[in-house]
């Protein structure tokens, strides 16, 4: 069974898992769906006159049937054999023809509201907080942008299309039936039990026996990738365990073989009843009919309708099994519509106001966190009193213990996160009342983990200025020192970086990140520990490149390194959601509080590290 397919019952059969997880139908849900088939209305009109259609044309190949028995055949009228022959095929020709129009009126209808749900899902996911991005696992947004939504074609084009399909071929096979003969009408319909019910009881034997051995096949596969793989394959032979491994294999093996040989008799048994079961249902008609005939109990009944009787049964089978699993088709319709709902009823939270304000950020922008508090979960605070003032055009440090909220400080500056306490004002206005692309647009973030699109070096760099022209580039990449290396590219500009920048070092990810946040040209920046993760030859190769960046601007630094900290003009230390001290460096360390401890356990030693390092390449120079 495929991947995507599991977890799924078959056709007319409900898992453990969806009985549990049954979506509640309410009228809301239903006007919610119908709200997307609403703009192709006319289109909708178009296939149902063409599903009535072709149920009506559908029944005259069976009832042309019977007037070539009864009229040609018996009454050995060749002309009409013919006549007869060429408008059976005329009307099934007719009836396929109406299919095909139908089915690519609702593949059409399917497929543009496919398009008008995922242009809908997009939008409403661009603008969901960065939280949900943080909590909500990546490969569910993907699910259910692609394979939830793409379902919606199989519910439209499928499970709709076929319910009022197979509702108006039951409709009218029964009146065409009736209008024929009553009698053999009742037959029929009585028979048709005898073909459905074998076939849903095998089925679901069928099922479980398939349920369970792909469970033990997941069982077999999970052990030979343990056990085969590079690490697994050593850990068995250090410890010995190859004949015990191998006889676990073979007792999976075993399973495995064993249910697939049920499942392989089961479904030859599955034919053989059915196929004796297709036979007995039209034997049973034709015996009705003859005792009828026979009998003279209905005169005007004739082998013709017989036949005909028998091929419009044929033609009532499917649509009546079908309608028989209404409810698990119904059910699983409205499970997936209730899986993309769900993500579009989440609330976006972070908004940017109607008649949001766009201060003036010319040469000034200074920021103020007025009692600041935060918090992710609702009882484990983060921040509790952050209160601290940038002055424009100066450059803060903040330094902390791990998990101390330092990012998150910074992250309540674009509003990543919204404060639920206090405010942060930017040039005195409240960042929740600027509009919302103005202020981002002021804000430049550099990051420690540094994130590229598979795409050019240009195409990376005009992310930030998409107008930006090959001068203003230059001059970006010459700022952030690394102009010399995309010259050094065989493709210059137009070098690929590869998925996620993997094809670039970290340094030179880094030095593009930082040319990409000058081109946008922020009045105030953020850099979240841009460096940490660079040797110190890369760092200083990027050191200049940051203070040049700096200058004028109103920045905010969560450092490490002792050499960037010494730089700033105040070091903000935060611990246990406050800002514990704040000062100078050798003012914070006269005071011997939180600071102190810091320098002493983490930039002490990353400066006997740098140290060590450069004693290092002053050696490799000397040599």
């Amino acid at each position: 069974m495929p991947p995507g397919m599991r977890g799924l019952g078959p056709r007319g059969f409900l898992t453990d898992e969806e009985k549990k997880n049954i979506p509640k139908v309410t009228k809301e849900l239903i006007f919610r769906i119908l709200s997307y088939l609403k703009p192709y209305s006319l289109q909708l009109g178009l296939v149902l006159i063409a599903i009535l259609l072709s149920s009506v044309v559908g029944l005259l190949p069976s009832i042309i049937t019977g007037r070539i028995v009864d009229e040609a055949l018996v009454g050995r009228d060749m002309a009409l054999l013919i006549k007869l022959l060429v408008l059976a095929f005329v009307t099934l020709f007719a009836s396929q023809i109406i299919s095909v129009l139908e089915s690519y009126i609702n593949a059409w209808i399917s497929q543009r509201i496919i398009f008008d749900m995922k242009n809908q899902m997009y939008d409403h996911l661009q603008h969901m907080p960065h939280s949900f991005f943080t909590t909500e696992k990546q490969g569910d947004i993907i699910t259910r942008m692609n394979t939830d939504i793409n379902g919606v074609s199989s519910v439209i084009s499928g499970t709709l299309a076929s319910i009022v399909s197979n509702i108006a071929t039951v409709l009218t096979t029964t009146v065409a039936l009736f209008s024929m003969s009553w009698q053999l009408a009742i037959v029929g319909i009585l028979v048709i039990p005898l073909l459905i019910l074998p076939t849903r009881s095998v089925g679901r034997t069928r099922w479980q026996l398939l349920n369970e051995s792909q469970e033990k096949q997941d069982e077999m596969n999970q052990l030979i990738n343990e056990t085969l793989s590079v690490s697994g394959s050593l850990l068995v032979k250090l410890f010995t365990r190859e004949k015990t491994e191998y006889d676990r294999f073979v007792d999976v093996n075993e399973e495995v073989t064993q249910l697939a040989l049920k499942e392989q008799r089961s479904g030859k048994w599955f034919r053989v009843v059915m196929g004796m079961f297709t036979q007995v249902g039209p034997l049973l008609i034709y015996f009705a009919g003859g005792f009828l005939i026979i009998n003279n109990i209905d005169s005007a009944l004739t082998v013709g309708t017989i036949t005909a009787t028998v091929a419009l049964i044929n033609r009532l089978y499917r649509p009546v099994e079908s309608l028989l699993n209404i409810q698990v088709d119904f059910t699983r319709s409205l499970a997936l519509f209730t899986r993309i709902f769900d993500y579009f009823d989440k609330e976006i939270g972070i908004t940017s106001p109607k008649y949001g304000k766009k201060p003036p950020m010319g040469e000034k922008a200074s920021i103020r966190f007025d009692h600041v508090s935060f918090s992710y979960l609702p009882d484990k605070p983060l921040l509790t009193d952050i209160d601290f003032h940038v002055p424009s055009g100066e450059m803060y440090a903040i330094v902390g213990p791990s998990g101390s909220g330092k990012s998150t400080v910074v992250n309540l500056i674009p509003r990543l996160y919204d404060v639920q306490g206090g405010r942060v004002t930017i040039n005195g206005v409240d960042v929740r009342y600027m509009d919302l692309t103005y202020l981002r647009s002021k804000v430049g973030v550099v990051t420690q983990d540094t994130y590229l699109f598979n795409g050019t070096i240009k195409e990376n760099l005009l992310y930030a200025k998409a107008e930006a022209t090959d001068e203003e580039l230059i001059e970006a990449c010459k700022t952030a020192n690394i102009y010399d290396f995309i010259l050094n590219q065989p493709e210059g500009f137009d070098t690929m970086v590869g998925n996620r920048g993997l094809k670039l070092s970290g340094g030179e990810k880094q030095r593009l990140s930082l040319a990409r946040v000058i081109l946008k040209d922020p009045r105030i920046l953020i850099l979240d520990e841009a460096t940490s993760a660079l040797d110190s030859i890369s760092e200083n190769s990027i050191q200049n490149a940051l203070e040049a960046m700096m200058k004028g601007r109103t920045s905010i630094v969560i450092a490490h390194r002792l050499s960037t900290i010494l730089k700033a003009n105040k070091i903000l230390v935060v611990k246990d959601g406050v800002i514990a001290e704040q000062g100078a460096h050798e003012e914070l360390l006269e005071q011997g509080g939180v600071y102190k401890s810091l320098y002493e356990t983490q930039f002490r030693q990353i400066l006997d590290m740098e140290s060590e390092d450069k004693k290092e390449e002053e050696t490799e120079s000397d040599k």
